[in-house]
């Protein structure tokens, strides 16, 4: 296992995951729920932002390994699973809202495992419509995360209406990466 900046940088996502989920089990007196859910967003940014900077930093320094490009998505789809049990448990999302994304998740990682395994990976390759669904949840989560006013609107709404979009995205790529796998499906099946 490769071991340099970018992987490090992944890794301290995975490890932001527990981070995320204890603050809201801080002890009332220890932290506010305010100051609790500035510290969730916070962290959340952060590890969205390395997301972008993992692999912008292993294409710049030449160190991109498929390690790296396993253990990304994983950290990616892992902490945004976590967020969304928190904001669940804390009312601040939808079950519908929940399962569409995490049921898609599991379902294309099989769907990715299975078409590697018949070595037709190419075809269910990460596409735009993909990276478009997690940069609308990245952004989105913290809003919901945030759960206050920002310039005169409450971030709730606004993160609520682009976790809707976020979801929609969401079931738009599965059908893309769906789509493309139908053939190898169905001469397979």
């Amino acid at each position: 296992m490769p071991f340099n900046l970018p992987i490090a940088l992944t890794w301290l996502r995975v490890a932001a995951i527990p981070l995320l989920v204890g603050i809201f089990y801080l002890p009332s007196n220890w932290l506010s729920i305010e100051e609790k859910n500035i510290f969730a967003t916070a962290l959340f940014i952060f590890a969205a932002i390395t997301d972008w900077l993992d692999g912008f930093l292993a294409r710049r320094m030449k160190q991109e390994s498929a390690f790296g490009e396993f253990l990304d998505p994983v950290a990616d789809k892992l902490i945004v699973a976590a967020a969304l049990l928190v904001l669940l448990n804390m009312d601040r999302v939808q079950v519908w809202v929940a399962l569409v994304i995490i049921g898609r998740e599991i379902t294309i990682s099989a769907l990715r495992e299975w078409m590697a395994q018949v070595g037709a990976s190419r075809s269910v390759a990460v596409h735009m419509v993909g990276k478009l669904k997690t940069t609308a949840q990245l952004i989105a989560i913290p809003f919901l995360l945030f759960n206050g006013q920002l310039l005169g609107i409450h971030s709730t709404q606004l993160g609520t209406w682009l976790i809707w979009v976020a979801a929609f995205l969401t079931l738009w790529s599965m059908f893309y990466y769906l789509q493309k796998a139908f053939p190898q499906l169905t001469n397979r099946l």
